[in-house]
């Protein structure tokens, strides 16, 4: 099958499927950061092997830390991270993945030489000029032409003094993530303050602070928008990875869309990923939720519009307008102006390709509109967006003849979302592949 035109499946029968999922890309690379950074190695248990994943490992390595696969659970395999005695320079390829290029420069400027870092021709495009600031306002060397993007070069001096920072960092709460991530291994550590408009994505925040604290980091959260790291070492990580919760939508969604069911396993009970705002989604869009000990089920329903404010959740945005697209009656989706900065604009790409198919959907300042029309086949272009084509795979569960553009670009978090799909489709197990070596 030619992937750079996928025809996207069309359900002639409700979906009745179990998903295991993938480990989380957020958690997989914040625990990256912390065991490379730590003061002997670490084991992360199931990570997510994909290409964000491996550009993380890939770019750690280039400072000088050492990722390697050692056998884990069930056949998997886990990684050993073990940090460098001291960081050193580099060259760092990105790729289109926000939290390398956000949360490596903060960790190269501890490296004892320069440290370039380069990625996708989009990723010149995406925004990097609050961290970029932030950076400089600490004492750190940075060259970027005075564009406050990619491409840049950090140039390590061996420590940071630390102290306080302020940033605007509404375009993406990866900005804050990134500098306290770094932060204990700074000298006086970082107060970081957040100065502008709402911070988007929170629940991504308080998952960098969880993750720092299992690493025997003391934060302080002092109040909505303001977090302090005290200076200390890191300990060695021994972690499991959850399931990516955001990239269980589309699955999700099948059972909404077709009047199926689908469990996904391993859903935790407790958990600081976005994703789980699937549940409430879900929920008040016409679907049965429920979750217990063996995972989330949703059952689909009548489908209806919502009017929702999706600011914690922006990478749920795709896939939601794919449902409301379906829906007996229009949706509003708010509190997401920043995705226009994400892997390509976002609330553009939605809009164009929904109208494509017939649709009816516009922008507004911060979200988007979309109103039940009529819908039809066609190409769905991805624009290298992973959640773009995930949006595509769940229209053409209720479209005939949905062609999906480039959707081997879900690589970026889903190593085999085809192979998942078609799984899913079929009613057999779909399970989440091994993890592998980083690799080159």
């Amino acid at each position: 099958m030619e992937l750079s035109r996928w025809p996207a499946p069309h359900a002639d029968r409700p979906v009745d499927a179990v998903v295991a999922l993938p480990g989380s890309k957020s958690l997989t690379n914040r625990y990256l950061v912390l065991a490379a950074l730590a003061d002997g190695p670490s084991l992360v248990r199931a990570p997510l092997r994909s290409r964000d994943t491996l550009l993380m490992a890939r770019g750690l390595e280039a400072l000088g830390a050492r990722v390697e696969e050692v056998p884990g659970a069930a056949g998997g395999t886990d990684w050993r991270v073990t940090p460098a005695a001291a960081l050193t320079g580099g060259s760092v390829d990105v790729g289109l993945a926000g939290t390398v290029m956000r949360f490596v420069p903060p960790v190269a400027a501890l490296a004892t030489g320069d440290v370039r870092l380069d990625g996708d021709p989009r990723a010149r495009e995406r925004p990097l000029a609050p961290v970029v600031g932030a950076l400089r306002d600490l004492g750190v060397e940075v060259d970027d032409a005075g564009r406050g993007a990619l491409p840049l070069v950090v140039h390590g001096r061996g420590a940071v003094p630390g102290g306080e920072v302020s940033l605007d960092a509404a375009a993406s709460s990866q900005f804050v993530s990134g500098l306290l991530l770094a932060a204990a291994r700074y000298e006086r550590g970082l107060v970081v303050r957040h100065v502008g408009p709402p911070l988007p994505s929170q629940p991504h925040v308080a998952m960098t602070v969880e993750v720092l604290r299992d690493a025997g980091a003391v934060v302080e959260e002092r109040g909505e928008d303001v977090w302090a790291v005290a200076p200390g070492p890191l300990q060695p990580l021994d972690v499991d990875v959850e399931p990516d919760l955001s990239n269980a939508a589309p699955f999700l969604a099948a059972a909404a869309v077709t009047g199926g069911r689908v469990r996904v396993v391993g859903w935790p009970q407790r958990t600081t990923q976005a994703g789980d705002l699937l549940r409430d989604l879900l929920d008040e869009m016409g679907a049965e939720v429920s979750l217990d000990r063996d995972g989330l089920v949703v059952r689909g329903g009548d489908l209806y519009g919502v009017d929702v404010d999706l600011r914690e959740a922006g990478e749920l945005v795709p896939v939601v307008a794919a449902l409301a697209a379906l829906a007996s009656s229009p949706t509003r989706l708010r509190g997401v102006a920043h995705l226009r900065g994400h892997e390509t604009d976002r609330l553009a790409a939605v809009v164009a390709e929904i109208t494509r198919l017939g649709g009816s959907a516009e922008e507004t300042a911060d979200g988007l509109v979309v109103r039940p029309a009529p819908l039809h086949g066609g190409l769905v272009r991805t624009y290298a967006d992973h959640r773009m084509a995930q949006m595509g795979a769940v229209l053409g569960l209720a479209v005939p003849d949905v062609v999906v553009e480039d959707v081997e670009t879900t690589r970026k978090t889903l190593p085999d979302f085809p192979g998942l799909w078609a799984a899913m489709l079929a009613g057999e197990q779909a399970g989440a592949p091994a993890a592998g070596a980083p690799g080159r």
